[in-house]
């Protein structure tokens, strides 16, 4: 068995040892410190810079993002194994986001339909910056919906605060598409998050759900860890919709 074979067998006990109560509720804590330095530095950033609507500015976000998106997990793996582990993954996938969906349209129609942020998550992949959706505090009974084509993806009864700065929700609609890897590679490193209707890209899924405790997804043991852009939501009350394009005022932090 080579080192990193280890590393991986090591990597996956660690997973399994971290499923009692007290282990989870010991990296919550952790985690917590851990994150709030990093996100008050992400907010800073975003005072400083503001949001950028530029293709190269966003691409260059996204994938910072995308390694800050899968860090929960791997800190805690890290801790035990550090030797030959993925510490990224690839969000956007390598599957064509227009061949066998309902929906088709032209790279020039989607560019028109939706907007800047829209774009460049839905259709290229990318990520938005935490808290910068005003999704993610939303609280009202509802629907989270594809923002390209509608169709209804997330029901608020799973949503949850990770504390991760995405909208988080414990288990998924019909219209979900997740990406088919073996249960090792989801495991360590998540599975991307489609539309089904549309193809477009929604987040990704971690099999950590677990670790938050009191939550809905510590019984499913998923997180679908959501870019807000890619979502709209429609009210069950009054029935009003709400853009996740839209950046919040106020930015307030939730730790379960």
């Amino acid at each position: 068995m080579t080192m990193t074979t280890k590393s991986f067998v090591i990597a996956l006990l660690v997973c399994l040892l971290l499923e009692s109560h007290n282990a989870a509720s010991a990296f919550v804590q952790q985690r917590t410190i851990e994150s709030t330095s990093r996100l008050t530095a992400a907010v800073s950033n975003d005072n400083n810079d503001g949001l950028s609507s530029s293709s190269s500015s966003s691409s260059s976000s996204s994938a910072a993002d995308n390694i800050k998106r899968r860090s929960m997990m791997q800190m805690a793996i890290l801790t035990a194994a550090t030797v030959g582990m993925p510490t990224t993954s690839n969000a956007a996938g390598t599957k064509s986001r227009s061949d066998g969906y309902n929906v088709q349209k032209t790279d020039d129609e989607w560019k028109t339909t939706l907007t800047t942020r829209q774009y460049d998550i839905l259709r290229n992949g990318g990520t938005e910056r935490q808290y910068s959706s005003i999704l993610e505090g939303e609280e009202r009974d509802g629907t989270y919906n594809c923002a390209g084509c509608k169709t209804p993806l997330f029901l608020s009864k799973e949503k949850f605060h990770s504390g991760t700065g995405w909208p988080s929700f414990a288990s998924a609609l019909d219209g979900v598409e997740i990406e088919k890897k073996n249960m090792l590679a989801a495991s360590l490193g998540g599975s991307e998050v489609r539309c089904r209707n549309c193809g477009g890209h929604l987040g990704d899924l971690f099999k950590d759900g677990y670790i938050f405790v009191g939550t809905p997804a510590a019984e499913t043991g998923k997180r679908f860890c959501i870019d807000g852009v890619a979502l709209n939501f429609k009210s069950n009350i009054d029935g009003t919709e709400v853009i996740g394009d839209e950046v919040p005022s106020r930015v307030q932090y939730y730790y379960n």
